[in-house]
């Protein structure tokens, strides 16, 4: 019999079912409570269709530094995944530089609004 883990995801939604929480745990994590995010971005990969299915979502109080910081890091973990998984190092060096390019442009947007 092989292991299994279990995710589970609790989304607290408003009156117009806008995300005000989400909570997340993992049977494998070695915290026994709920953790608190404020966003979150799961994919999973239907081969069948050969498509991407997935599920973005984000608190209303997610301020956008804090997207641009989620997205920044998000974009250099799938290089790292994607190094790993196919070793094509050039391409997830892309996917690297084009993230430190996004980032950089992001902070150059903030200065010049005074942020």
């Amino acid at each position: 019999m092989s292991n299994t883990s279990t995710i589970k995801i609790q989304v607290g939604l408003d009156d117009q079912k806008v995300p005000e929480s989400i909570q997340w745990s993992a049977t494998d994590n070695k915290e026994e409570r709920m953790i608190k995010a404020k966003g979150m971005i799961v994919s999973f990969w239907d081969p069948a269709e050969r498509a991407a299915l997935r599920i973005d979502l984000w608190t209303k109080d997610m301020m956008v530094d804090e997207m641009a910081d989620f997205f920044f890091q998000t974009m250099m973990t799938m290089a790292d995944t994607y190094a790993r998984a196919t070793q094509y190092k050039d391409q997830a060096q892309e996917l690297r530089d084009f993230a430190k390019d996004f980032y950089k442009k992001f902070q150059e947007k903030q200065k010049a609004e005074g942020q």
